[in-house]
């Protein structure tokens, strides 16, 4: 079960925590794994540490450094990949970082640099990725393909400290289910999980104390090993069916996000005509009356 003997896997920002663990698993699950992590000297150490945890259980790893949102390094990842190992079947986007601040005091670059480091960092190396699988699909090849990207609760509960974050992951959720519906006809699965977990993200801040390891040496729901089974059983043979699906992880729950829906429409008395002002808050009244909470009770309901 889980099998990926022969299969190639990429995981970005795989020196440390969620991508750490996900490169493991892969990798004790049969795949050869390219850890890529960005070139600076402590993520150089992380990335090589890692590879050296892989080779020490037999396990076969590489390294490829470069910025995961950069077009050329991007290239520089799916190139060299291929030229080391002949293909590429799963593709593990987890690169991350944050720079949290409410939306009143954020500045352009905190902004811009959070948004660049997760979605488009998803996004040059998806297109890379899924242009690869499709054109080999067209040229009559055996294709084995399997996408999984990385997002967040924060991108369906709004996170008011982290308008770039939450924004960043809310498109990433948009990103692959887009990509889900061109490639299912190939056969490539594209699915995101949402892990809960201690990371560097996690580790300071409001969050920090929460997602701490139990003093008591207990269960530690929040330990990033815990998020690695899901990646590698969406990756496996056995998860061939399941795409275009959003996953919390955490501890030992996997929860299946439900699709969005809609309520009732509320359709104007008058007919087919345009709405007047008067006749919106007429029809509308009713559903925000004395018992509806602002905020609390809308589209966006803090987690408890």
């Amino acid at each position: 079960m889980g099998d990926l003997t022969g299969k190639v896997a990429v995981i970005t920002g795989a020196g440390r925590g969620l991508g750490r663990e996900e490169a493991i698993q892969l990798a004790q699950q049969g795949a050869r794994v390219v850890i890529n992590d960005i070139n600076r000297p402590e993520a150089v150490d992380a990335a090589q540490s890692a590879a050296e945890e892989i080779k020490g259980f037999g396990g076969d790893a590489m390294v490829i450094l470069g910025d995961c949102a950069d077009s050329n390094d991007a290239e520089n990842l799916m190139k060299s990949t291929l030229d080391a190992y002949g293909d590429l079947n799963i593709m593990v986007n987890n690169a991350g970082f944050c720079r949290d601040k409410t939306i009143f005091g954020m500045s352009d670059d905190e902004f811009d640099s959070v948004v660049r480091v997760h979605l488009r960092g998803h996004f040059v190396n998806m297109r890379n990725v899924t242009a690869y699988w499709r054109d080999k699909a067209k040229a009559g090849e055996d294709v084995y393909g399997r996408l999984i990207s990385t997002s967040s609760e924060a991108a369906i509960y709004g996170s008011a400290g982290q308008p770039n974050y939450a924004s960043a992951k809310a498109g990433i959720i948009a990103m692959t289910m887009g990509a889900a519906q061109l490639l299912i006809k190939y056969g490539i699965t594209c699915n995101v999980i949402m892990p809960r977990a201690l990371t560097d993200m996690t580790a300071t801040g409001q969050t920090a104390e929460m997602f701490q390891a139990p003093a008591d040496g207990s269960f530690h729901a929040f330990d990033p090993a815990n998020v690695a089974p899901l990646v590698g059983y969406l990756a496996s043979p056995e998860a061939g069916k399941i795409s275009g699906e959003v996953m919390v992880v955490w501890g030992n729950e996997v929860a299946v996000l439900e699709r969005p829906s809609l309520a009732d429409a509320i359709v104007n008395p008058k007919g087919a005509k345009k709405w007047a002002v008067d006749d919106l808050h007429a029809a509308l009244a009713t559903q925000y009356d004395d018992n509806y909470v602002s905020v609390w009770g809308g589209y966006s309901v803090p987690p408890t």
